[in-house]
This record gives structure tokens, C-alpha cells and sequence, in this order.
């Protein structure tokens, strides 16, 4: 029987950074390395290779905000048959700081942009080609890209090196007829390009969603272990592991890593499923505001969020003057 061509690309320590500003011990990174090298996951997205001197506020970050590979060899010596990859951001990565790939921890480089950057995108994955990485570029908030904007960037993505394309669930808003058609869109405008895909749970469809792409033909599927994830967070690694046909996947390594560390964590940080990221992605928005109010007082009164950002008019208090 065929193998499935499935790769799995892990982002716990980089998207599930964002829940705790990558303050993640170097314990826990080299027991969930060591889990998905057992489990047989083909990538660990180890962090982001952004640079701390293009970003305000970098001292307050943990060090796999801006990896060094210096510091990655120290946490692991010895890899493994998972390989290593990191996220950059447009204009947040001096090259400069991106070491040849064989003097590199590094397996991938994958860029991140919106719509608009694709070309600045594009010349970043250049680069790292040149130096020798497997890239992606990853267009994000595609629910929010008009077909004319994302039809201009095909053009530019097919003369381009880039070995995979993402279709991006930014807000977690598709469901599986919107992700049938972005992969049918993708797959007839790149016909020579590998596709990937990354999924957000809000509308708890994180899972099917990266099924529905991978059951026609989308190759690396993001995950993360435990759903892991910004706000409510992504599909979970170990739900593709346990049910993906025709693959070489071991649960237990992952069921240790969530034994160990996941369930512990889960209860000091806050992500997944909850009824305000639900709304945020009902209504296709950045799910910020929802983080905002998560971390108030009033985190619970969904009504009354839901009420803010339905309503059209603009409310004010007139008592603090309006000069």
C-alpha cells in the first residue's frame, strides 16, 4: 500500500509561543524534539529566526523568539530524522543574521507575509535558497484576500524559487467548502508548486479543515501538540498522528510529551476552543480583541463582546469631553 505523501510540520514552540512569549524551557523543547523524532513528525518549528534588533521589546521574549544557532546546538546535540524549521517575518529578519544552511541548525525557512509583501516575501525565500534552505511562503489572512490580489501573486509565486505554498486559516474562520476551493484555486495556479496548510480552531474546524486539504493533495500539514496555539489555538498534532491512513507515525512519544508537560501547561495558559475566539471567527477577524478581552475582568461576558462588535455605531463617553 502507498504511503501517504502527509508531512507533518509541528509548531508548538513557535505558534504556542505566542501564548506564552516563547517562555519554554529547554527541557521542555528538547522532550518534545525527542517525542517527535520518535513519532516519526518530519519537521519541528522550533521558533521564529526573526531579529531582536528589528523588534521593540525583544529582552522580554524567550530565546526562541529569535533563535541563534549557536544557543540551538546546545539544546539539541544530536538531531535526529525531524528536521528543524524556523518562521521570519517581513521586516523583522536582517539576512545577515542567516547563516548558510550547513553551518545551520536549520532544515526550512518559511516567510510569512500578507498579501500585499508577497514580493518582499518572495526576494527574502531567494535568499534563503541561495543559502541553501527548503523555503515556504505563507500567505496569511487569505479569508481577507480579494481573488484578483491573490491571482497577481500566483503570477509572481510561479517564476519564483519557493518550494511550498501555505493556504492560511489566519482567523480560523473556513470551513471545509472554503478550504475546497482554496486548494482547488492554488493547485490550478501553481501547478508546479508543493501546497501546505495551517489552520486555527476557532470555529473548531482546525482538524477537518487540514483533513479536507490533505485528503486532495495538500502536502505539509501544521499542527501542534495539545493544539497548542495563538488564541484558540491549532490543529493538534496528535490527533493527525493517531489518524492519518498509510503513514509511519507513533502515537505514545506524543501522548508522553502531553502527559509530561501539556496538560500542566494548559492549566497556567490559556488557548483553544473558547466562546470569544468563536466569534471572532464567525465574523472572519483578527482574533486579538478576543485575546484583549481574555485577559480582563470581563472575559466572560460574550454577550456583550459579541454586542461591541456587531454594532456599527461608534460609542464614546461624552462625559470625558469630546475636544
Amino acid at each position: 500500500m502507498k504511503l501517504n505523501p502527509s508531512k507533518i510540520v509541528d509548531c508548538t514552540i513557535r505558534d504556542g509561543g505566542l501564548v506564552n512569549n516563547w517562555d519554554f524551557s529547554v527541557e521542555f523543547v528538547q522532550d518534545l524534539y525527542k517525542g517527535l523524532n520518535e513519532a516519526g513528525i518530519e519537521y519541528m518549528e522550533i521558533g521564529y529566526k526573526n531579529s531582536p534588533k528589528l523588534l521593540k521589546g525583544a529582552e522580554a521574549a524567550g530565546p526562541w523568539r529569535f533563535l541563534d544557532d549557536d544557543f540551538l546546538r546546545t539544546v539539541i546535540p544530536q538531531k535526529g530524522t525531524t528536521k528543524l524549521s524556523a518562521l521570519v517575518d517581513i521586516g523583522r529578519v536582517a539576512e545577515e543574521d542567516i547563516l548558510p544552511r550547513e553551518e545551520s541548525m536549520l532544515d526550512l525557512i518559511r516567510v510569512a507575509c500578507y498579501i500585499k509583501d508577497v514580493d518582499k516575501a518572495l526576494q527574502l525565500v531567494q535568499t534563503f535558497h541561495d543559502r541553501g534552505y527548503e523555503t515556504t511562503i505563507n500567505i496569511m489572512a487569505l479569508s481577507n484576500v480579494m481573488e484578483n490580489e491573490l491571482l497577481e501573486a500566483f503570477e509572481l509565486i510561479n517564476e519564483s524559487v519557493v518550494d511550498v505554498v501555505y493556504i492560511v486559516d489566519s482567523y480560523g474562520s473556513l470551513d471545509y467548502k472554503d478550504m475546497l476551493y482554496l486548494v482547488d484555486k492554488f493547485k490550478t495556479n501553481l501547478p508546479n508548486k508543493r501546497l501546505g496548510v495551517h489552520t486555527h480552531n476557532n470555529m473548531q474546524m482546525a482538524f477537518s479543515n487540514t483533513l479536507v486539504a490533505a485528503e486532495h493533495g495538500v502536502e505539509l500539514l501544521d499542527a501542534s501538540v495539545y493544539g497548542m496555539g495563538r488564541a484558540a489555538g491549532n490543529c493538534p498534532t496528535e490527533l493527525l498522528v493517531t489518524h492519518l491512513k498509510n503513514t509511519k507515525y507513533t502515537l505514545r512519544p506524543v501522548l508522553e510529551m502531553i502527559d509530561k508537560h501539556m496538560i500542566a501547561l494548559r492549566e497556567k495558559e490559556e488557548w483553544g476552543y473558547i466562546i470569544p475566539y468563536m466569534i471572532t471567527g464567525s465574523l472572519d477577524e483578527h482574533p486579538r480583541s478576543a485575546m484583549a478581552l481574555r485577559a480582563s475582568d470581563d472575559k466572560d461576558n460574550s454577550v456583550d463582546f459579541y454586542d461591541k462588535l456587531t454594532t456599527p455605531e461608534v460609542s464614546f463617553d461624552s462625559s470625558k469631553g469630546n475636544k
